[in-house]
């Protein structure tokens, strides 16, 4: 199947691309979004891209694109970002960045990754497959209370509890190792289905999310992006649930107004911190056009803020 970049030309514009600028691009991928950045940049551009997918990096698309000398790919965590720019000497300098979050298409098409539930294959579901634990590890030994609160503050799933006791019961008898064992156990213990979406849904999503530590990454990338925006420079987040596009909003309106000091009353003008940001515009979604021709932009979110 074909790699389609959500909201690529969407995310081109709200960039407002400089030929001579340096950009990052925080979710590589299989590139889409860094072609088009590099489409836009002229000699004296430069595009750093990270991921910390190894197979992102090593991807035919990736050794394409490292043949543009403007071109950069490193494999990394968001909380990594700001030591790699003080690495390029690059703090304060940066035109524009691009956080396009979530799993990527390869990898739920790829069954040996675990991050789908229409996929049989190892429940593993790590973005860095040489770092960290898998989900059938984390499953075989995380308490039920905490299976339930994961479930619940992730995946939004009311009927958490159901499926941690069914989690709980079924790897006393024996371990639960793929993905069509724990989509079929989660099929099985929740007692209504919501239209259009499998039963499954809602826990796969909240146990990679702990996997991964995303929201955690997602934090820790946006204040450090604040961080090594020059003047003028955009920060674009395209989100693709609810959990991280309220952590997105959050952050934007936090950054973008005024920030008082309580220890000092009454107080004064200068007593009071600036916002470092200020939001653009309102929340973008895709076009019609672009969901009907890729389902997976249906549930995005742009998000787009300036450094002031």
């Amino acid at each position: 199947m074909e790699h389609l970049p959500v909201m690529l030309t969407e995310a081109l514009r709200e960039l407002e691309i400089r030929p001579d600028g340096i950009y990052l691009d925080c979710t590589f991928g299989r590139g889409g979004h860094s072609q088009g950045i590099l489409s836009r940049l002229g000699e004296s551009g430069r595009l750093l891209a990270l991921d910390c997918d190894w197979s992102a990096c090593n991807s035919d698309s990736a050794r394409e694109l490292l043949k543009d000398r403007r071109f950069t790919l490193k494999h990394s965590r968001f909380s990594q970002l700001r030591s790699i720019i003080e690495d390029e000497g690059w703090v304060g300098s940066i035109d524009g960045i691009l956080i396009d979050l979530g799993v990527s298409s390869p990898q739920l098409d790829d069954s040996e990754r675990g991050f789908s539930f229409l996929r049989d294959g190892p429940l593993d579901m790590r973005m860095d497959i040489n770092a960290g634990i898998s989900a059938a590890d984390w499953l075989a030994n995380i308490e039920e209370k905490t299976l339930i609160n994961v479930l619940f503050d992730y995946g939004e799933e009311r009927f958490a509890r159901r499926i941690a006791r069914a989690v709980t019961d079924r790897r006393a008898l024996s371990a639960i190792t793929t993905t069509k064992q724990l989509a079929a156990l989660i099929e099985d213990a929740i007692p209504v289905r919501e239209k259009h979406k499998h039963p499954a849904t809602r826990s796969f999503q909240a146990i990679r999310i702990e996997i991964n530590k995303e929201l955690d990454e997602l934090k820790n990338v946006l204040a450090q992006s604040s961080e090594i925006l020059k003047p003028g420079g955009r920060l674009v987040v395209i989100s693709f649930h609810s959990l991280e596009d309220r952590i997105v909003k959050r952050f934007f309106r936090a950054e973008s107004g005024a920030k008082y000091n309580p220890g000092k009353l009454p107080i004064k003008e200068a007593d009071i911190a600036k916002g470092i940001l200020k939001t653009i515009g309102k929340a973008i979604k895709a076009s019609a056009e672009e969901i009907d021709q890729n389902a997976r932009a249906r549930s995005a979110i742009m998000r787009v803020t300036e450094r002031v």
